[in-house]
């Protein structure tokens, strides 16, 4: 178990469930291998873990908020681990054309959220699957994880290795190098 992870902001789409592509429906809720196990080891250490997700299907008219919390309470219910395994949850319904205090790469929430809960730097970690994950956390100057499947590895190599994120295959990866 990493001794030295407190808090962790989760990107959701690519990095705890599957990418769909706009995930605007309950049966599109599918886990990433190792995301329960890795979330139950970090719920047990006491880290605290925040959801931090661009959604912006919303205003572009492919579904509404509630059907994006009725996305996140699958995944939730899929994951077993209580009714509120997530500290916080942010959403950013804005496209990316549209001015938005919290869409990533904006840390924002991240800022916040480490002043709100008195999170040192050096112990929280940003994971997620995309440059705008990876630019928000390195924007807060927290840690920063990339999440990359085979399918998105080659698409992302180019701008983890400029912002010098390391990559893994999924949470439980991540999770068990942090720990060794």
């Amino acid at each position: 178990m990493p001794h030295d992870v407190h808090a962790l902001f989760l990107d959701r789409d690519g990095t705890l469930i599957e990418d769909c592509h706009f995930v605007g429906s309950t049966d599109q809720v599918t886990l990433l291998p190792g995301t329960r196990d890795a979330l139950a080891r970090l719920l047990h250490a006491g880290t605290k873990l925040f959801l931090f997700t661009n959604q912006s299907g919303v205003n572009r008219g492919y579904f509404t908020l509630a059907d994006v919390d009725a996305v996140n309470q699958r995944m939730i219910d899929l994951l077993d681990l209580g009714p509120e395994p997530f500290t916080r949850i942010c959403v950013a319904p804005e496209r990316p054309d549209e001015p938005s205090r919290y869409r990533k790469p904006s840390p924002r929430f991240i800022d916040e959220m480490r002043g709100e809960h008195a999170l040192a730097a050096a112990s929280t970690w940003m994971i997620g699957d995309r440059p705008s994950d990876w630019e928000a956390g390195l924007a807060a100057g927290v840690r920063v994880a990339a999440i990359v499947p085979d399918e998105t590895a080659e698409k992302s190599r180019d701008r983890r290795l400029e912002l010098g994120v390391r990559g893994y295959a999924s949470l439980i990866d991540w999770l068990d190098d942090t720990a060794g």
